[in-house]
């Protein structure tokens, strides 16, 4: 949904309504300054853009140079998703660091269900959200999938070690994916395609875990490497 004109979206930042983001036309003065200001002390991320891309986004022509794009989804609380285990061999839950490309949340979401995850926990900052394009790519996954949106990545880790998680970074560098046993409770942190974890994160982390690679490409596509992890999860489980 899409919220136009200034006075409606500093209404908007009123409530407690989930605000995926606010595009603000590029140079913003005035009221729209006051916008930026108050988004960014709610944590709503803010994407300066041309004139003629909010032209092109206004359905009533009318926007003033500022445009928000909330969504319905219901996020639900980490704590809730941890206290829910869908399996018996121990808790599995996805993090999701620096995931801003909604093609790539929809694939992350669509992977973690089918490999039986609780559920996956995203930042409110420098990240895309359920939204309904995330909801479309991810084939429905969404729908059947619990996501936490939380203020601190890092707090969040703490959380789940705190509640008997071993919590693994995907990353170069680390030790070989296959030699891990994954028993009891796992979380599995993905890093987005440019900046991978984040080096704070990746620290808190009980273990940095990658994925051999055998030809000249040095990386995988966050959804793709997040498969190969989370499937391997389920092989280990399986006993397979």
């Amino acid at each position: 949904m899409k919220t136009e004109g200034r006075n409606a979206v500093v209404e908007l930042l009123k409530t407690d309504k989930n605000i995926d983001k606010i595009m603000l036309e590029k140079g913003a003065q005035g009221s729209l300054s006051i916008i930026f200001a108050q988004a960014r002390k709610k944590n709503v991320r803010v994407q300066f853009v041309d004139r003629q891309v909010l032209d092109k986004e206004s359905e009533s022509r009318r926007h003033q140079g500022v445009i928000a794009f909330t969504t319905d989804y219901e996020y639900f609380d980490l704590e809730e998703i941890i206290a829910e285990k869908k399996s018996e061999k121990g808790g599995f839950i996805v993090l999701c660091d620096g995931i801003e490309d909604v093609h790539n949340l929809g694939s992350i979401l669509r992977v973690a269900e089918c490999a039986g995850a609780d559920g996956v926990v995203i930042p409110k900052t420098g990240s895309a959200s359920v939204t309904e394009a995330v909801i479309r790519i991810s084939a429905g996954a969404a729908e059947h999938m619990k996501v936490a949106k939380v203020g601190n990545l890092n707090h969040a880790v703490e959380t789940l070690q705190n509640n008997g998680y071993w919590v693994y970074a995907l990353e170069a560098g680390g030790e070989d994916i296959y030699a891990e046993d994954f028993s009891g409770n796992v979380a599995l942190i993905v890093g987005g395609e440019d900046s991978g974890v984040k080096r704070l994160t990746k620290e808190k982390c009980d273990k940095v875990l990658s994925i051999p690679l055998q030809g000249n490409v040095n990386s995988l596509n966050a959804s793709v490497a997040l498969g190969i992890a989370a499937y391997e999860v389920v092989r280990k489980r399986l006993g397979k």
